[in-house]
């Protein structure tokens, strides 16, 4: 079997090329711009499945560089945090709690099916939690982070399960996220709303990105991705465990709130183009790396319940999200987001809401 190792610079040339691949793709296949499929998904769940051929065959098989994919994904959530005012999340008060209380619902929800199915199925109810909310709502890092703490409490494999169930969630997150939301703006009619002062606001926001901006953008983010990694290693000490980006976004959310305080702006613009970049390839590269005979060698029970997982996610978002963040464009715009979240990770999340 040819067997080619990828270094970073063509980790990530490749997920660029299937990136524009999926762009092209996209453009030309009206079914996929119809149920709003993301340019990433597209390109890298079709290597994906180039890569199934090779190693079925046993004639190929690449393996990419990881450290440039994790680098991307803490950049993200790095820029995410950034949007954490608490300013604004006062001014979006009930909203945010309600919708809190929504996801937090689902993660319940998601823990119960899987751990029931595996009772009836025979398998150990540990591995219903490792493919219920922590692959699912939790994704890789979460997967990643409490797989080893199930198998330390005697779940064989729940490692692997859960790495499994969220390369799975990745996908359906995204497949089913367009059409829930195209379904729903369909059926009620709905429209974005823009109020005098948001096209206003729209209308100010001409402020010229440049290098010296997008800069101080990069210090920001790569300030926080230090200092959240350097924080990281003492949390493990003191017996929390939790995802490394987690504190990386703790850190930028501090900086946003401070510079507020001192109403001294931040290069918003800026740090939002970084993320939607840093966005784009770590789903590319996520993608096109997928393990797919992993998913094809899970047992028939855990399929059933995957596919379970899916159908709910997907009844969730247009019964419940929908019908409790109000029934408007938002709502379904929130409801495809959802789709991405309680599947596959934060930005599926956010590639589901800006397609």
């Amino acid at each position: 079997m040819l067997e080619l190792n990828f270094d970073m610079a063509q980790t990530i040339a490749f997920a660029v090329v299937l990136l524009l691949i999926g762009r092209i793709i996209k453009k030309w296949v009206p079914v996929l711009e119809k149920f709003f499929i993301p340019a990433p998904v597209i390109g890298g769940t079709l290597f994906s499945i180039i890569l199934l051929i090779g190693h079925e065959t046993e004639t190929f098989t690449i393996n990419f560089n990881g450290d440039i994919r994790v680098l991307l994904m803490t950049a993200f959530f790095t820029t995410i945090g950034f949007s954490a005012s608490l300013k604004i999340l006062k001014s979006g008060g009930i909203g945010v709690l309600i919708f809190l209380i929504v996801a937090t619902v689902l993660v319940i929800i998601q823990d119960i099916v899987g751990v029931s199915l595996a009772k009836v199925f025979g398998i150990n109810p540990l591995i219903g939690l490792a493919a219920g909310s922590i692959p699912l709502t939790g994704g890789h890092g979460t997967s990643g982070a409490f797989g080893p703490y199930l198998e330390e409490l005697g779940a064989t494999g729940a490692t692997v399960v859960a790495l499994a169930s969220a390369t799975y969630g990745l996908v359906s997150g995204c497949l089913i996220g367009g059409p829930v939301a195209r379904r729903l703006l369909n059926k009620h009619n709905l429209k974005p709303k823009l109020d005098e002062d948001s096209v206003n606001k729209l209308e100010e926001d001409t402020t010229p990105v440049g290098e010296k901006s997008i800069f101080q953008a990069i210090v920001y983010i790569s300030i926080s991705m230090g200092i959240g990694a350097f924080i990281n290693p003492y949390l493990k000490e003191w017996g929390i465990t939790l995802p490394a980006y987690i504190a990386c976004m703790f850190i930028a959310a501090i900086f946003r709130n401070i510079t507020d305080s001192m109403k001294k702006p931040l290069p918003f613009k800026e740090i939002e183009i970084v993320g939607n970049i840093s966005l784009a390839l770590f789903l590319s590269m996520a993608l096109m790396s997928l393990k797919l005979w992993e998913l094809a060698d899970l047992a028939g029970p855990l399929v059933v319940i995957l596919l379970i997982q899916t159908v709910i996610m997907a009844a969730y978002a247009y019964f419940v999200t929908f019908n409790v963040m109000g029934r408007d464009y938002d709502a379904a715009v929130i409801a495809t987001g959802h789709c991405g979240f309680g599947l596959g990770a934060s930005p599926n999340a956010i590639a589901n809401m800006e397609t």
